[in-house]
Formats: structure tokens, C-alpha cells, sequence
């Protein structure tokens, strides 16, 4: 995969990820810390966490999408791409429809928005396992000849320059 969009020669997406992962994330632990502890602020807290990471999601599945068009058709790749692509949408769905119920009274969620938070909770970590597997397993997203000595993506050059003989 070498035509995905990239910046100063790495891939955005991978790049954004972290953000909609993070604050979704401590969106789910902030509702578990108000369940525990009773305290409202995390509520209110996990409610401004959640509008982030669906504006902060959908950026990155732009990118995303990108990067999954440059994926050879036919393959394992594509496929599991597919997956991972459209179970990230549902995990921003999940977590809008928490939001959009948790409106009114943001520092009282309902148990049905805690049920759609939990529940996008456990299925980004599907989906991150997914983006795992297309990185670590079948290498999308990685330079060809990429290895501990490769030069800088700055530099210009391939990323199979340097290699040490084995």
C-alpha cells in the first residue's frame, strides 16, 4: 500500500487514531468512575469526551478510507480493512447515540446511554484489534523493505536503504 495519504511520509491515519481511541475510551471509564462513585462531574465530564471522539472518529475514518482504497482488491487485507472501516462507524454510532440521549440532563446519563457507551467501548476493541492485525499481521501501512536501520522519511530515501548484511 503506497498510495494512501500520507505527511512527511507516514500515513495520517495512524496518526489520528489515538485521539477518537483516548477520549472515547475515558469517556467509558469516566461513566464507570460515576457509577462507582456517584459524583456527576464525570458524567459531564465523559459527555464533552464523547462529542470529541465522534468529531475526532470521523476525521480519522476519512483518512481511513484513504488508506483502505489503496488496499490490493482480493485480499485478506481488504477485507479485514472492510471490517474494521465499518465497525468503526458503528462505534461512532453507538457513541452519538449516547450522546444525542444524554443531552437533556448530561450530568445524569440514562442507563440506555451508558448501555450504547459500554457498548461502542467494547467494539472499538474489536476494531482496534482489527487495525492491529492489517499493521502487525499483513503489514498496511508499512514501508516496503522497512527494518531497524531504515533511513528517515524525511530523507527521501527507501526505507530498505541501511540494511545492515545479515
Amino acid at each position: 500500500m503506497s498510495n494512501g495519504a500520507k505527511i512527511l511520509g507516514h500515513y495520517v491515519h495512524p496518526m489520528l487514531i489515538p485521539l477518537p481511541l483516548g477520549v472515547l475510551s475515558m469517556a467509558v471509564v469516566f461513566d464507570i468512575v460515576r457509577l462507582v462513585t456517584g459524583q456527576t462531574a464525570w458524567s459531564l465530564a465523559a459527555f464533552y469526551m464523547i462529542i470529541a471522539g465522534i468529531i475526532a472518529g470521523l476525521l480519522a475514518a476519512v483518512f481511513g478510507l484513504i488508506d483502505w482504497l489503496a488496499i490490493g482488491g482480493g485480499t485478506r487485507a481488504k477485507r479485514v480493512g472492510a471490517l474494521h472501516g465499518i465497525g468503526n462507524v458503528v462505534v461512532v454510532t453507538l457513541f452519538f447515540i449516547s450522546w444525542w440521549i444524554r443531552r437533556p440532563m448530561p450530568d445524569a446519563p440514562t442507563t440506555t446511554a451508558l448501555v450504547f457507551s459500554f457498548a461502542g467501548g467494547l467494539l472499538a476493541l474489536v476494531t482496534g484489534w482489527l487495525g492491529g492485525e492489517l499493521v502487525e499481521r499483513m503489514a498496511v501501512g508499512v514501508d516496503d523493505g522497512a527494518h531497524g536501520n531504515s533511513p528517515s522519511s524525511l530523507s527521501g530515501r527507501p526505507a530498505s536503504e541501511g540494511r545492515r548484511p545479515q
